[in-house]
């Protein structure tokens, strides 16, 4: 059964992902990574294509990991928007958001430099702006995940975290806060 991250874009899918699976001794898989392994950078690519056809990418990468076993599967921030995706990961296996809050998550996407397709461009207001509107559009989906973990600090802890509660003695859905 997979365990699939989900959660705002900076939020340490990539980062937690890999230190989960290397903590349980799993398989990562990114979501983004793979998608630029058939594509090249997703940017350039984006922008060419459009968001619609991104999703649909997307998904179709989701639907080949939805039978993996012992992976640890990082989406993209969009990927539990799009279509059935959510339901289809619920389905599949565990699904965890790694919840950050805004003042954090500000910082981190400022840090990255606003590299990302949907930020492209923004700065300052427009940015924070066009954060909290993505941020509240996809808030509602990222909490039907089975977990909920605050994402702040050190991976290593969050990731252990996560292991504790996957590792626990009943699998039922746990609500870290």
């Amino acid at each position: 059964m997979p365990v699939f991250l989900v959660g705002f874009m900076c939020s340490g899918k990539s980062r937690i992902g890999r230190e989960l699976a290397g903590r349980m001794g799993w398989r990562f898989l990114d979501i983004d990574r793979e998608i630029e392994r058939r594509i090249g950078p997703i940017t350039p690519w984006f922008q060419k294509n459009g968001e619609a056809a991104f999703r649909e990418l997307e998904g179709d990468v989701l639907l080949e990991c939805l039978g993996e076993n012992r992976t640890i599967i990082s989406t993209g921030g969009g990927t539990p928007m799009s279509g059935d995706n959510m339901d289809r990961m619920l389905a599949a296996g565990n699904v965890v958001f790694l919840d950050v809050p805004f003042g954090e998550l500000m910082d981190r996407i400022i840090r990255t430099g606003g590299d990302r397709p949907l930020l492209m461009g923004l700065r300052g207001d427009g940015l924070h702006a066009r954060v909290e509107e993505l941020l509240a559009e996809r808030l509602p989906v990222y909490l039907r995940a089975g977990m909920r973990v605050r994402a702040s600090g050190d991976p290593y802890t969050i990731a252990g975290r996560i292991q504790q509660a996957l590792e626990g003695e009943d699998a039922r859905p746990v609500q870290d806060k």
